[in-house]
């Protein structure tokens, strides 16, 4: 099969579609003919060496797909060829077939389709862990989301406006409108010098912060948080150190600080968050109370432009791949 490759570990230039084995179900796995696929920083990430694989997946990029049930393992009686499903993986999406365990597949609504369907799982699975698993936000609290032009950001102002909270987001000006849009009380532009100031003069202070950029940002977050607040850490794409903070605050407000991940979780762990996150959506999205934002779709042998165009920073919402 067809499948995403690299030369080496590195840039985008190091990407090729090459020939593979087509992977085969096991026990309890599907094996799906690829439709979609999206990209997320994680593949850039592994592309660069940086994120690899959890021990066991593919190696192939790709954290998410929607497709067509083509074969069924050993134990699988939830689904049968033909069927249409979504999901995320661990990896290998990227390809013409991939295989999904059988729980962490999702059945694809007629009025979604395959495209829409392939932008839902990562980025919506990761901001409803950040706000409702982690953060247990509340009606009325106010969550700042960084980034909130990105896949994750433009699902978490949904998700938060879904749960009654006021979503304030930071992004560059180009992002605002789309950001508002869906939802958001307002925008930030974080190349602003004086964006944090303009953050607590229009939020008087902020019950949840969803931050992915890390290091920079440490301090102005402890100094943004209400008492009681919780400040979730996605990444750490501004860098992995911080200046000087006044820690005394994490005491005195009583703040809660967690960082997390999705790929590394448990089998387990993806399964319940999966299901609870579908049993709680599937109708918002299907009468499109919720909705994956996609900004562009790019052919399979356009890998690498896809990628750059990630690194660019120059997409609001999601990439995805066609495969077929």
């Amino acid at each position: 099969m067809r499948a995403v490759k690299q030369h080496r570990q590195g840039g985008a230039d190091q990407l090729y579609i090459g020939e593979v084995e087509r992977p085969a179900p096991g026990v309890d796995e599907i094996l799906v003919k690829v439709k979609y696929a999206a990209l997320n920083r994680a593949d850039i990430l592994q592309r660069e060496g940086k994120y690899p694989p959890p021990p066991g997946s593919s190696e192939i990029l790709g954290l998410e797909l929607s497709g067509v049930v083509e074969a069924c393992g050993e134990g699988v009686t939830e689904w049968k060829p033909g069927d249409r499903v979504f999901g995320l993986v661990p990896g290998g999406a990227q390809a013409e077939w991939a295989v999904i365990h059988k729980r962490m597949a999702l059945p694809l609504p007629n009025e979604l389709g395959f495209e829409k369907c392939a932008a839902i799982p990562e980025v919506f699975l990761t901001a409803y862990q950040a706000l409702v698993w982690l953060a247990k936000v509340k009606k009325g609290e106010k969550v700042v989301i960084h980034a909130g032009g990105s896949g994750v950001g433009t699902a978490g102002i949904q998700l938060a406006r879904f749960f009654e909270a006021e979503p304030f987001v930071t992004a560059s000006m180009t992002k605002h409108n789309t950001c508002i849009e869906l939802g958001a009380n307002a925008a930030f532009d974080y190349n602003a010098p004086d964006f944090w100031e303009r953050i607590r003069e229009k939020t008087g202070g902020v019950d949840i912060i969803v931050d992915p950029v890390g290091g920079k940002y440490f301090g102005e977050n402890l100094n943004l948080l209400n008492r009681d607040g919780r400040l979730i850490m996605l990444a750490a794409m501004g860098g992995i150190k911080t200046e000087s903070v006044n820690v005394g605050q994490i005491v005195f407000k009583r703040i809660q600080i967690q960082g997390t991940t999705l790929r590394s979780r448990s089998l387990g762990y993806q399964i319940a968050l999966t299901q609870d996150f579908w049993s709680r959506t599937r109708e918002a999205f299907i009468q499109q109370k919720l909705k994956p934002v996609i900004d562009r779709v790019f052919p399979l042998d356009q890998i690498q432009e896809a990628h750059q165009f990630m690194e660019g920073n120059r997409n609001i919402g999601k990439i995805l791949l066609k495969i077929s």
